[in-house]
């Protein structure tokens, strides 16, 4: 149809950009939320990015945050570099000036 006049140009289905989702999607995880606004998939507005983001930290723990099992980590790496390796204190004198030392 390129030659034929007045049909050229115009709409065509399917082209243009996509209409983005509502607010309304479902989503009930705070991360998922915010990934699909910073995806552009949802359309959101400044209190909901806010209160995504306040609520995060009580489903989602930070990468560096541990509990007990850092807590057992540190202590066994203590342990290990007390081996036979490891640092000893200062080495006790005998005597000092030929005085015996406590």
């Amino acid at each position: 149809m390129a030659g034929v006049k007045g049909r050229s140009g115009g709409a065509r289905p399917g082209a243009g950009r996509k209409p983005k989702k509502p607010a309304a999607t479902g989503l009930a995880d705070p991360l998922d939320f915010l990934k699909a606004v910073w995806l552009g998939e949802v359309e959101a507005n400044v209190a909901q990015v806010r209160a995504a983001t306040a609520a995060l930290p009580f489903m989602h723990k930070k990468l560096g945050e541990g509990g007990k099992a850092k807590d057992d980590a540190e202590a066994a790496q203590k342990e290990a570099a007390g081996g036979k390796f490891g640092r000893r204190g200062m080495p006790r004198l005998a005597a000092a000036d030929g005085k015996a030392v406590k």
